[in-house]
């Protein structure tokens, strides 16, 4: 059963919460793991799903109640995919099944003839699947699964040398009897989350994780393994490895940055998503008392998107009733109809994009360092609870704009038109699984990245970089302009594949240089990704909704095509801890290359390899940083791992690759 809570009573649950947490108590339990997974997306999932499947004992937190991150919690339940990837069904194992599943469930892959995706459905459903694959996958495998929804990691214990992650504290937080779970946004329970001790809101438990098994007899191998999914990379901050945030300085490797110096307060954009549903009938809107702050933001964005039925079905997930057909800007559609329900992530609408030190979400090491979150028992979550609260605000107006809105920043007035036939879907029961109707967490596009171990070619620690992937040519005279001519010619030189040293010495002059057709090609490709370089920027000034405000200038620059691109093992190897590993969209990337390594495929694919690795490292008691400390040597143990993926149907590479294969331009 559907509820409608008017905006207006939603908009009085929006009150920041101070930031105390009390000392900790003594866990109330210690709980025995091989791996553990920090963070329910999709890379949890999969680490979760190839660690039962090996027989391991895997415990997985996660800090909402729902896993699959993306596909649910998240409320991004349209699976981002290429068309030649789908076409030749070259995903891991675990993502053909959960696609199978889908498909299902729902009699069809599509239940919500959505047109911006093969597969749009409800979120709710995500989750119901990806628990019953792990299930099935710890039966399968003999594994144990212990699952904490609901849990946050609170404090890790470190070795006297700090290489080794001892243990780690968690805290496990309960509805009270009288306030349902998922009644709060998340800006209003987050930090109450990360405290020891009990509220109003939430009783907790204290948990302590720990190995299952203990160290062999002379082995200096780890003998379990954390593996941090997490959605903005909290464990790599609160073991204060090296990680990135935001925008990388322009170089050679990362030509279309829009910065010639870093700058951490400028990831990408995070939204929050809702549903909502056509109706025969006009329904009373209400107006929401923050509304005017953020209206001046909203827009269809361009002329060929400014349709409401257009964006009503770009990411529709549920469609009971055909529709009649429908077509704008080019895109062939089937218009909504009464019991259609659309769930909304829309860049000028619910995408909340701070881009200053003032307003960031995703607190950096500095910020970590002032507030105290570094410091023992202080971790909150290294998050800006006031950035949380007012996207909620603007996702909540975005929804008011789409239904009564007359404006448009972008277009002008006179384009938009009141759309009164839809409502606001919340409750328990809604889509969205929550009282307030928005999704239980944003998505998250980027978060940090870590910094991997120094490497041959990057001995200031491994990255994969915009060129590693980009289709870009590097013809138009900006580059040589902007980078200079040593920086020009060692990018020509890096894309020119087997002409590199003649171009370096000045032999073949730059602007000459064949450019490869391929990604870069990586010995230690343990997975496998494709999709476009898709840039949701940070905005100019604070705050985001100011009016008259502009997208960072420049950040659209490296947005482009991608090639299909490889997943080294090297990018999910964090420096200082040697059982730390990292999935989802906290591996070693860039902030360009991370625009396209952010999609569900890909986070499944880096998730199979961390379950396959962990569990081989376990039982060969090997650390995975060893499968490449001697790159580009052979490595056998390297080579098993990779051979052992390939058998369990996770791919390490698309088909036919290597140097000499210059044929990827088909690959769409």
């Amino acid at each position: 059963m559907k509820r409608f809570i008017s905006l207006a009573l939603i908009s009085t649950f929006l009150a920041p919460l101070s930031a105390i947490a009390a000392p900790p108590r003594n866990p109330d339990k210690t709980v025995n793991c091989d791996i553990l997974v920090v963070g329910g997306g999709l890379s949890g999932v999969a680490t979760a799903y190839e660690a039962l499947l090996a027989g391991r004992t895997v415990c997985h937190t996660e800090i909402t109640d729902w896993l699959g991150g993306q596909i649910s919690s998240q409320g991004t339940s349209a699976l981002d995919e290429r068309p030649t990837q789908r076409a030749k069904q070259f995903y891991s194992r675990g993502y053909l099944e959960l696609r199978e599943r889908i498909e299902k469930k729902y009699g069809k892959l599509n239940p919500g003839n959505c047109w911006v995706s093969e597969s749009c459905f409800l979120p709710r459903d995500g989750h119901d699947i990806l628990t019953q694959m792990l299930k099935d996958a710890e039966k399968r495998g003999k594994g144990k699964l212990q699952l904490f929804p609901n849990t946050v990691i609170k404090e890790l214990e470190l070795s006297s040398d700090g290489k080794i992650i001892n243990s780690a504290i968690a805290i496990e937080h309960k509805p009270t009897a009288s306030i349902p779970l998922n009644t709060y946004t998340l800006s209003q329970s987050i930090e109450d989350a990360y405290r020891y001790e009990n509220t109003s809101k939430f009783t907790k438990n204290i948990i302590r994780f720990v190995p299952k098994q203990t160290s062999k007899a002379g082995s200096n191998a780890p003998n379990w393994y954390v593996i941090d999914t997490s959605e903005t990379g909290e464990i790599i901050a609160l073991a204060d490895v090296p990680y990135r945030l935001g925008i990388d300085d322009r170089s050679y490797l990362e030509p279309s940055s829009s910065s010639a110096t870093n700058d951490q307060y400028c990831p990408q954009g995070f939204t929050y998503t809702f549903a909502m549903e056509a109706t025969k009938d006009p329904q009373p809107q209400t107006m929401p008392s923050f509304y005017q702050q953020y209206s001046p933001y909203y827009s269809y964005e361009l002329k060929r998107l400014a349709s409401f039925p257009l964006v009503f079905t770009y990411r529709r997930i549920w469609s009971p009733q055909p529709g009649q057909a429908g077509q704008f800007g080019g895109v062939k559609f089937t218009n909504p109809a009464p019991g259609d329900i659309s769930m909304q992530n829309w860049t000028w609408g619910n995408d909340y994009r701070p881009g200053t030190a003032q307003d960031n979400l995703i607190y950096s090491r500095q910020q970590l360092q002032a507030s105290g979150q570094l410091q023992p028992g202080g971790w909150m979550g290294g998050l800006r609870t006031d950035a949380l609260r007012k996207a909620e605000e603007n996702a909540f107006g975005y929804y008011y704009w789409l239904v009564a809105g007359t404006t448009d920043s972008q277009l002008g007035d006179g384009i938009k038109q009141p759309q009164p036939n839809n409502r606001f879907l919340s409750g328990l029961n809604s889509p969205m699984g929550t009282v307030h109707g928005l999704s239980k967490y944003p998505y998250m596009r980027e978060g940090r990245r870590i910094i991997g171990r120094p490497s041959w070619g990057q001995p200031a620690g491994f990255m994969i970089w915009e060129i590693d992937i980009s289709r870009r040519d590097y013809s138009d005279p900006y580059y040589a302009t902007t980078l200079g001519d040593k920086e020009y010619r060692r990018l020509r030189a890096a894309l020119s594949g087997l002409e590199a040293a003649s171009v370096l010495s000045g032999q073949t002059p730059a602007q000459n240089a064949a450019r490869r057709t391929r990604s870069t090609i990586f010995p230690d490709a343990i997975g496998i990704g494709h999709y476009a370089i898709d840039f949701h920027p940070c905005m100019v000034n604070s705050p985001p909704e100011t009016p008259g405000n502009k997208e960072r200038p420049g950040e659209r620059r490296g947005a482009g095509q991608a090639y299909p691109f490889q997943i080294a093992l090297r990018a999910m190897i964090p420096q200082k801890i040697d059982n730390l590993l990292v999935g989802g969209k906290s591996i070693a990337t860039s902030h360009i290359a991370a625009a396209a390594y952010r999609v569900h495929s890909f986070e499944w694919s880096a998730g199979a390899a961390a379950g396959t690795i962990s569990a081989f490292a376990l039982k060969n008691a090997i650390a995975p940083y060893q499968l490449v400390d001697n790159l580009p040597q052979p490595e056998p143990q390297l080579e098993a791992v990779k051979r052992l993926l390939e058998q369990n149907g996770n791919p390490t590479a698309f088909p036919d690759t290597s140097i000499f294969n210059q044929n990827w331009e088909d690959w769409k």
